[in-house]
């Protein structure tokens, strides 16, 4: 807090915690940089903390506790902090400490190590992101409790960052994870005729390893790696992994079908929801936004559904012609259905 006072030669003096200032005669001090008024007796300013009125709010004055006072009481207070030491103060909820405003310029080591915490990773205002293949996030989830029918354990899980279109690849082991990424992107690159630039992932060995530095060296690819301990970092692959596997999860329990059948759930969902979730910012489904085409949901039945398919071997005269079988899912870029006999 700083005091002005007038001089007998019309200066006004203005003091502050280290020094005093002579200003200008004439210039006065705004009102409402005043914080408190106090008259001139003789050579003595007098502050009256009396209240005239009885139930007027009398005003309390804190004098600054040194630091060495103040990091002891912060240590008393079981590390709270500065605020609320100083809250608890001035309104006399505590006794026993004395009345003064607590303040440290240095930040206490112990409430570092004990309370410090991540920063959130907000999301991208703007995507920077403009043409399929520019990015592509992945990640690997499991292994499952229960093999599927296929003899997998592991799910490969791909996401353009653009469309948001997703592929899913079923594998035995981890070590299989390098040999499938190199067959999937020459796939890509022979069958879509993509230019993949950028690939995502987190630094599990399955993905950063020798074999797969030298291929992405030589095709040109810049392989980005999230921080240890930070899957916010390769978000989209692991919300994508989320929702596959709730939905999945979701369909085998309408289904009534074993846990067995997993892998066959995942690959319907990825099907499903490549068709009907939408790209916030084109308002397209991220199979239009892929082929520049809407989807044709025609056709589409409940995973796990009950159904009767025609039998092409050993028929008899008077036999039955249709066997009875379970809907598991659909085969990408045809029209048929998979159905388990």
């Amino acid at each position: 807090m700083s005091v002005s006072q007038v001089c007998d030669k019309g200066h006004s003096v203005h003091f502050t915690k280290n020094e005093a200032l002579v200003l200008k005669p004439g210039l006065v001090t705004p009102d409402d940089w005043i914080v408190m008024r106090a008259p001139r007796r003789n050579d003595t300013c007098v502050v009256d903390m009396g209240a005239q009125d009885p139930t007027a709010v009398v005003a309390c004055l804190l004098s600054k506790a040194s630091e060495a006072e103040s990091m002891l009481w912060h240590r008393h207070m079981a590390h709270i902090h500065y605020r609320k030491m100083n809250y608890i103060i001035k309104n006399e909820l505590v006794k026993g400490v004395p009345m003064q405003r607590f303040h440290v310029e240095d930040k206490c080591l112990p409430c570092q190590k004990g309370k410090q915490h991540k920063k959130p990773h907000k999301s991208k205002t703007v995507n920077s992101i403009d043409a399929h293949y520019e990015l592509l996030h992945m990640d690997l989830f499991g292994p499952v409790n229960v093999r599927s029918i296929g003899g997998k354990y592991y799910c490969l899980v791909f996401t353009d960052d653009y469309s948001r279109y997703s592929w899913v690849f079923f594998l035995g082991t981890k070590d299989e994870t390098t040999e499938m990424l190199i067959d999937i992107f020459t796939k890509l690159e022979n069958v879509q005729d993509a230019r993949i630039k950028r690939i995502r992932s987190d630094n599990g060995m399955e993905f950063k390893n020798q074999i797969l530095d030298l291929y992405c060296l030589r095709k040109g690819i810049e392989h980005q790696y999230s921080a240890p301990y930070t899957p916010q970092q390769n978000g989209v692959a692991e919300r994508k992994n989320r929702t596959l596997i709730e939905a999945a999860r979701t369909m085998l329990s309408d289904s009534k079908l074993p846990v067995l059948f997993w892998g066959e759930a995942v690959n319907t969902a990825c099907y499903v929801l490549n068709k009907v979730l939408t790209v916030k910012r084109f308002n397209k489904t991220c199979h239009e936004l892929m082929f520049n085409d809407k989807p044709n949901l025609k056709g589409f039945e409940p995973f796990g559904l009950p159904c009767t398919i025609v039998r092409n071997k050993d028929k008899q005269k008077f036999g039955e012609v249709a066997d009875e079988g379970y809907f598991l899912g659909y085969v990408p870029g045809t029209p048929n259905k998979r159905v388990l006999i």
